[in-house]
């Protein structure tokens, strides 16, 4: 109950929409029932051939209800669907902007494609909520209310004999539906969304199935599932069709009812036998309003299911908790970034990712934080993109906690290269233009000029615009990398965060990329995360990680004194360049 009330109040923007949809509905039974009486009536009151005058009223009234049903059924639909798809577009603006606090701590344990099967399957169930499963109980009902007034005028026993039936077309059988398909709706919704699981796996992972032969396997897995849903859709298209044939026959039996009432009353002389036709005929129209409730408790535990899955996600806490109100919320500019003795363990872990880490970076200053890999370097970026919230110790941005600044303007404070590259579909000049859409064609030659990735743009058929394919997928890892350098130069935001930046290059591309972020000439803060010991010479500072703790800090020539972890690590890589150019030679 508590995820209908929740739903109505999703639509309920659109109520006068749903209102008038469901009284057109309405409107369009209640011109079939008054077509076919009328007609019934014309009929029988021929055969005893009156004057002709007798049957204008009645002649009139078969010519508008005729016309009125087909422009009421037109508006019907036309409103019907308007007011579903704009519900449909703003369930899923609603379900994008509830799962958009969650990225990306609260949706690790997702898959991309089961997020998919809820944005799309999932959302798109919802949209029969209105138009399947609210409208025809309402039009219904209304219907009932009707035909009840109209055969009542006639004989009380009519309408009882009419109600009893149309209440048992219209509750018994829709419970009877709904208990017998509540386990396929569930069963339907879960192998959707495996389907929508094997689908992308298998295509994401194409090159690995054709290199390890699997793709028989893979395609016998997806045939298995395809198969059990068939069966599944199957066995709903039988219990549909079974369905419909029991409210035919309980409008039938609604039929003998009101015969048998109406030959009592016609041989107590109550009755006119020219109304006998108008009884039945009527009756069978108004079963019209009873023939989608079925229906609509099929569809109700798929949209049941659908709604659970899409409500159990977006109803998760977001790692990220302080949102502050607007009186207290101010725009940083980057003066000043500052983490006091933050301490950080990811959910389920028993040891701390992070543990007393502290430094500052001022406007301007470069710094580097190396260590090996799973010292904790990308939870640092994570928790400064407030992706993640510290246990304790604090984060500070121009002096203010996050509880002083919104995500939103924190965020903007940063631009990022993360050690995971994504690339829209689309050109380069799409992919840059995600980090600042009113920059000029000059400025992103330039910062392409800084990423060493000028030269081959420009040899690109069509320089800017040339299509990068899905994730980059037509350029090599490190032009994928270079570009995202690129977009996060064009962001211009005070502070640069690079996460592995040049993990994807080449020894001498790395130097000269490097070089230019860390160029005084650069006047942007720069955090470098890395694991390659190269061009440090040119930070301000530089904190070796361990474990969770910074162990050692200071200049790249004051940490090679030392002789410590840091010496340690350049001293291994050293080895390892001077093996790569022997074998090299």
């Amino acid at each position: 109950m508590n995820l209908l009330f929740r739903l109505i109040r999703l639509i309920s923007p659109y109520r006068y929409w749903m209102l008038l949809a469901v009284v057109l509905s309405y409107l369009t039974v209640g011109s079939s029932i008054g077509l076919m009486m009328t007609s019934a009536w014309i009929i029988a009151k021929a055969a005893l051939h009156p004057p002709i005058a007798d049957l204008q009223v009645a002649i009139v009234g078969v010519r508008f209800f005729g016309i009125s049903r087909g422009v009421f059924r037109y508006l019907e639909r036309l409103f019907s669907h308007e007011a579903t798809f704009r519900i449909l577009a703003r369930l899923r603006a609603w379900f994008y902007s509830a799962i958009e606090p969650l990225v990306p701590s609260g949706l690790q344990q997702f898959r991309t494609a089961d997020l998919l099967s809820r944005i799309a399957g999932d959302v798109d169930s919802l949209e029969h909520f209105f138009i399947r499963v609210l409208a025809p109980p309402a039009g219904a009902v209304l219907v009932l209310v009707t035909m009840i007034v109209l055969l009542g005028h006639l004989g009380a026993n009519f309408a009882l004999v009419f109600a009893v039936f149309f209440l048992i077309g219209g509750i018994v059988v829709p419970l009877f539906t709904y208990w017998i398909s509540r386990s396929l709706g569930r069963d339907l919704v879960e192998l959707r969304s495996q389907l929508s699981l094997a689908a992308v796996d298998a295509v994401q992972g194409l090159p690995d199935l054709l290199v390890y032969g699997r793709i028989e396997q893979r395609l016998d897995e997806f045939d298995a599932l395809n198969r059990r849903y068939t069966r599944l859709q199957n066995r709903l298209g039988m219990l549909e069709a079974g369905h419909e044939a029991l409210i035919g026959l309980i409008m039938n039996l609604a039929v003998i009812g009101v015969l048998r009432t109406a030959a009592v009353q016609m041989s107590a002389g109550l009755l006119d036998g020219v109304l006998v036709s108008v009884l039945v005929l009527g009756t069978m129209a108004a079963f019209e309003a009873v023939f989608p409730l079925p229906v609509a408790a099929q569809h109700a535990e798929e949209i049941r299911r659908a709604g659970v899955r899409l409500f159990s996600l977006i109803g998760r806490n977001p790692a990220s908790l302080l949102t502050p109100s607007p009186q207290e919320i101010t725009r940083p500019s980057g003066e000043m970034l500052e983490l006091r003795d933050v301490q950080f363990t990811y959910p389920g872990e028993p040891v701390p990712a992070l543990e007393g880490v502290s430094f500052r970076l001022a406007r301007g200053q470069k710094i580097a934080l190396v260590g090996p890999s799973g010292a904790g370097k990308s939870t640092v970026v994570n928790l400064l993109l407030r992706f993640w919230e510290p246990q304790s110790g604090s984060l500070l941005l121009d002096g203010d906690p996050p509880s002083r600044i919104d995500a939103e303007s924190w965020r903007a404070a940063f631009s990022v290269v993360p050690q995971q590259v994504f690339l829209f579909s689309g050109t380069v000049r799409e992919n840059l233009l995600l980090a600042r859409p009113d920059a000029a064609e000059e400025e992103l030659w330039e910062c392409l000029r800084l990423a060493q990735l000028e030269s081959f743009v420009r040899g690109l058929p069509d320089g800017l615009d040339s299509w990068i394919g899905e994730q980059g997928v037509r350029i090599s890892g490190g032009e994928r990398q270079r570009l995202a350098i690129a977009r996060a130069l064009l962001r211009k935001a005070p502070v640069l965060l690079l996460d592995e930046p040049t993990s994807n290059l080449d020894a001498e591309t790395e130097q000269k990329v490097l070089r230019a972020l860390l160029s005084r000439e650069n006047h942007r803060s720069v955090l470098l995360i890395t694991h390659r010991l190269t061009a440090l010479e040119a930070v301000d500072e530089i904190l070796v990680l361990s474990r969770g703790r910074i162990v050692e800090r200071g200049t790249h020539r004051e940490l090679l004194a030392r002789r410590g972890v840091y010496r340690h690590m350049w001293d291994e890589q050293q080895q390892l360049r001077a093996l790569s150019t022997l074998a090299g030679a």
